[in-house]
């Protein structure tokens, strides 16, 4: 039997916040959805399931990747709409976390499931064998549990949990669905309370509370110990549950106490008096304003236990703590904050061993290898490394030693015993040929399923090595190279990916080069972004300096750049994921297609920093403008649409959102999984290779909306200022857009070339450049990261 999961239609049971949110996904994934939920008491009867859809414009960050998706969600209640199931392929079910509400739904369904379809419980942490044990027979090889992690578009991670009767041909396709067609990262769990992302993750946040008492430290300095300072998000520990719901940690907190009875940390599975007396009092976070942290005006506040009330949040990391922690070597950073006297120090340490016992201790139940227990919680918390990679880091042996010893001294949370493997001479459980399994006693190599083909570069753990490819040539910008497959492929090597004179010269020879030896190219980065952009210090030093001319040829250069992009003999494809600004959406612009990444950020953000898109962006508008208005068209109406986005500096924050504002082209490719982005594009060159590729006739009539459109646009600008929503120098740099997009100061309908709207854009670029707070606002912009309104 082939095992291929064909979705053409999905249905989600239970509307809540993660059932809807997964609806919305499936929708964005272009799947044909139906949400159910309960019938409405009065009303529609599926007005629960429209409520939730309906709201799902409403949240932040956003789950649909554009608002018009909500539409195509079809609502459904179980009292009537149960014979919509007979038509669905795939049936995942959100319903809260109860097993017997979960029985009962289920024996409701199941004569309505197709005898093809697949079953799935998103369930975070009940038995899956429980779940099957209800279910007639001939349905229990198509269940199982997938359980995404929130916010389900963002979340990389999908944990994929078999029963005991679950078919290996049905678990195969539905992790390719969700890795291709989702964009998930896939990770096997056995069945045991909370999987392996929470189990481990919850664990790591109780070791931190219990540890944050002993050693009497503050929630915010706690916070700035355990975020980016160990290469952990922003929202550390104590803000992390804040964002969660205190209501939900506690209930987390419950679960693992109640289904984890024979767990040696058993004693440490208690909700802290102080979580208990914040629900208590309904403070339970950010949905209610007050939980660890509150604000009061613009200061941001936290819980002080001992004075019983919240005071300023000044939690800082001490010193010569920070000083450890920037230490490169993992293995110098652990003996210093192991040897160290500072409670800071000692607690660090203490949170590492017990999260390192706890892992090894608990691996063989939960996982079959390290591999899923590090990728689980990089990809579920946001860790830069999992729990075992950071303890290879820091040399296996060494760690080991002071965790046993730790454990003799009665210093760690539990007595349990390290388990065997741990001391058999090995220095780490990642490397070149696997990961270590403890139920194999071997290093196991990733999956051979054929969707992972499609991932050049998966994401690695510590110790696994990829095969970079054939280099062709690099400079100190850019490495072109190539697999054997005829594509050749440019990665930039600058900070951000930014365009400097090196990646410009980079780009210019790799277009060379594919026309002559390849039959097709791709702009790809091993790392997001694809590119942030001009590299605005050095345009900003050639300014100061006085090198005007200098300045000049860098703007042509670029816009050279650009025009090669498009008129090259071979189809040049852009690869993009994460940000695509300024110069990098301009390249994508030029190219024969996009692949872009669903959560890419592409925009031309040049007003925030007082300049104008002059990489040839304006003038691709203008083309594009004039091609969609038609001969005799109105283009100025086609220009109204992008004129906005530029002059704003818009970012579509997805790739569909991007279409939506003319930064992507309608025939561009909305990919869901970042790491399939470069095969994608390389399969696109390859096409349009095969069809004949040409690149496009030099545009040498485009009607332009001329002075009329200039004029028009200024009076919709001092509508703005008058109402002061810009500024006056905002007015003057859309003003100069306006000019350029129209083609200059000519006659409505005048008929102009490229050349002559790429000069224009140079000309008004030069201009901004020099004034004053055009510098100010690129150097604020390059001090802050944030732009400047002046």
């Amino acid at each position: 039997m082939s095992n291929k999961l064909l979705v053409r239609r999905a249905a989600v049971l239970g509307a809540g916040v993660m059932g809807a949110q997964i609806a919305a996904q499936l929708t964005n994934a272009g799947v044909d959805t139906v949400l159910f939920d309960l019938a409405a008491k009065d009303g529609d009867p599926n007005g629960v399931a429209l409520k939730a859809i309906a709201n799902l414009g409403k949240l932040s960050p956003a789950p649909l990747a554009s608002k018009a998706l909500a539409a195509s969600i079809a609502p459904a209640n179980y009292d009537t709409g149960l014979a919509l199931l007979q038509g669905c392929d795939l049936v995942i079910e959100a319903i809260a976390e109860r097993l017997d509400w979960k029985q009962d739904l289920y024996r409701r369904i199941a004569p309505h499931v197709a005898p093809h379809a697949v079953l799935a419980s998103n369930t975070s942490g009940l038995g899956i064998n429980a779940l099957a044990d209800v279910l007639p027979e001939q349905l229990r090889p198509r269940f199982c549990g997938v359980h995404f992690f929130n916010p389900p578009r963002y979340m990389h991670l999908a944990e994929l949990i078999p029963a005991r009767t679950t078919d290996a041909a049905v678990l195969e396709g539905l992790e390719t669905f969700l890795t291709t067609a989702l964009g998930k990262g896939v990770v096997y769990a056995r069945d045991t309370p909370n999987f392996i992302g929470n189990r481990i993750g919850v664990f790591s946040i109780l070791a931190t509370m219990h540890h944050t008492a002993a050693f009497g430290l503050g929630f915010d300095t706690v916070d700035a110990l355990t975020g980016p300072a160990i290469g952990r998000p922003k929202s550390a520990t104590y803000r992390t549950a804040d964002v969660v719901g205190l209501d939900t940690m506690a209930h987390v907190i419950k679960t693992m106490a109640d289904t984890l009875p024979n767990d040696p940390w058993h004693a440490y599975f208690k909700t802290p008096k102080w979580l208990e007396a914040l629900v208590a009092k309904g403070a339970l976070g950010q949905k209610t304003g007050a939980g660890l942290y509150t604000k009061r005006g613009k200061d941001i506040l936290v819980l002080d236990l001992q004075a019983q009330d919240y005071r300023a949040s000044a939690g800082e990391v001490a010193p010569e703590i920070a000083a450890m922690l920037k230490e490169k070597d993992p293995a110098a950073k652990f003996a210093a904050l192991r040897g160290s006297a500072h409670p800071q120090a000692q607690f660090l340490w203490a949170v590492f061993r017990d999260l390192f016992h706890y892992s090894a201790f608990h691996l063989a139940d939960i996982a079959e290898t390290a591999r899923d227990v590090d990728l689980a919680i990089r990809w579920g918390y946001g860790w830069s490394l999992g729990p075992f990679e950071t303890w290879q880091a820091a040399g296996w042996k060494q760690v080991a030693g002071w965790i046993a010893e730790d454990i003799v001294a009665g210093k760690a949370m539990s007595a349990a015993p390290l388990p065997d493997w741990v001391f058999d001479g090995r220095d780490g459980v990642h490397g070149a040929e696997g990961s270590y399994s403890p139920a194999k006693n071997a290093k196991l190599p990733r999956s051979a399923l054929p969707v992972y083909r499609r991932q050049r570069f998966p994401d690695p753990v510590l110790g696994e090595r990829s095969d970079p490819g054939e280099t062709v040539f690099e400079n100190a910008g850019l490495r072109a190279w190539h697999d054997g497959d005829g594509v050749l492929v440019a990665s930039f090597k600058t900070k951000l990916h930014t365009v400097d004179d090196q990646v410009l010269a980079g780009l210019q020879e790799a277009v060379a080069c594919a026309e002559r030896d390849f039959r097709g190219m791709v702009i790809w980065q091993p790392r997001e972004p694809f590119s942030a952009g001009a590299d605005l210090a050095g345009a900003l030093g050639l300014l100061q300096a006085g090198d005007l001319k200098g300045f000049e040829a860098m703007v042509a250069d670029f816009q050279a750049t650009s025009q090669r992009i498009k008129y090259a003999l071979v189809p040049v494809v852009a690869a993009v994921r994460g940000l695509a600004l300024g110069g990098g959406c301009e390249f994508q612009m030029h190219s024969a297609r996009t692949v872009a990444h669903l959560e890419s950020y592409v925009g031309l953000v040049e007003a925030g920093v007082g300049l104008l898109p002059a990489g040839g962006g304006l003038k691709e508008l203008a083309v594009r403008a004039a091609q969609a208005a038609g001969p005799g068209g109105d283009v100025f109406a086609q220009l109204k649409k992008v004129f906005e986005t530029v002059a704003m500096a818009k970012v579509g924050t997805s790739a569909v959102e991007a279409k939506e504002l003319g930064l992507l082209r309608a025939a561009d490719v909305v990919a869901f999984h970042a790491h399939e982005t470069l095969h994608i594009a390389r399969q696109q060159a390859l096409v349009l290779a095969e069809s004949g590729y040409r690149p496009p006739l030099p545009a040498r009539r485009i009607p332009v909306a001329g002075d009329v459109g200039i004029a028009t646009f200024r009076m919709l600008l001092v509508n703005m200022l008058e109402g002061r929503f810009i500024s006056e120098y905002d007015y003057e740099i859309a003003s100069r857009i306006a000019t350029v997009l129209c083609g200059g100061e000519v006659d409505r309908g005048a008929l102009v070339d490229e050349d002559w709207l790429l000069r224009l854009e140079r000309e008004q670029f030069v201009a901004l450049a020099q004034q004053e707070k055009t510098q100010a606002r690129i150097a604020h912009m390059l001090k802050t990261g944030k732009p400047l309104r002046n």
